[in-house]
């Protein structure tokens, strides 16, 4: 499980503070004036005394207004005010990204849950299909087919039957891949990987019987 991403967001009062000191660059507040007492401001910014004050003392911190007790707030400096936002859009440029970047790696964790599970999906249903469709056979070849001494080649077996020879055991020994020019001997045990179809054409085949009826074949020995 991935961690989650803290929320990126601007404390109130700092916003507030942005908002005062925006007022006093715009000459809504001028230089000595006084501006509302906590109070007042609570009321304006629908916000508690305690935000307010943790506001000004912000903007006290930076030179923007005094606070003075008995007195109120007043502005200092328009000057403060404006390099205090030269600073502050500079970390707002800086929160925005991260807050975006956030968002998209969120987003990325999404979308990779997703193709974990359609590719988990994929992978099952594949497996499936290929367990449905292919499956190996051992299909002995007897005495007296009319395959003996014909190389697969020569018996068209690929092409006839559907099936694959993966190899052939033969007096204890096995031929891995057998190339088409190997011929096919009484006894030999045929490894094939085909459609269930397939395995029954290649029973018919080696008895002589291919263009016959199963209960007609006799077939060989075929072991699942």
């Amino acid at each position: 499980m991935h961690e989650e991403q803290p929320q990126v967001h601007l404390a109130r009062y700092i916003t507030i503070a942005v908002d005062i000191a925006t007022r006093i660059i715009r000459g809504e507040y001028r230089i000595g004036q006084k501006i509302f007492g906590r109070s007042t401001l609570a009321g304006k910014y629908n916000v508690s005394p305690e935000t307010i004050r943790r506001a000004l003392t912000l903007l006290q911190e930076r030179g923007i207004v005094d606070v003075m007790p008995g007195v109120g707030v007043v502005v200092k400096s328009d000057r403060a005010a404006r390099e205090y936002l030269a600073d502050y859009n500079q970390k707002k440029v800086l929160l925005d990204i991260q807050e975006r970047l956030t968002e998209l790696l969120k987003e990325r964790e999404k979308l990779n849950s997703e193709i974990d599970k359609l590719t988990n999906q994929l992978l099952d249903y594949t497996f499936k299909m290929a367990g449905r469709l292919q499956k190996l056979d051992e299909i002995t070849v007897p005495d007296g087919s009319p395959l003996l001494g014909k190389s697969l080649a020569e018996a068209d077996f690929r092409a006839r039957t559907g099936a694959t020879v993966l190899s052939i055991y033969r007096n204890g020994h096995e031929i891995l891949s057998p190339e088409a020019k190997t011929s096919l001997h009484a006894g030999d045990v045929l490894i094939v990987v085909g459609t269930p179809e397939s395995a029954r054409m290649v029973a018919q085949l080696v008895n002589g019987n291919d263009n016959g009826n199963d209960s007609e074949l006799g077939r060989p020995e075929v072991n699942v």
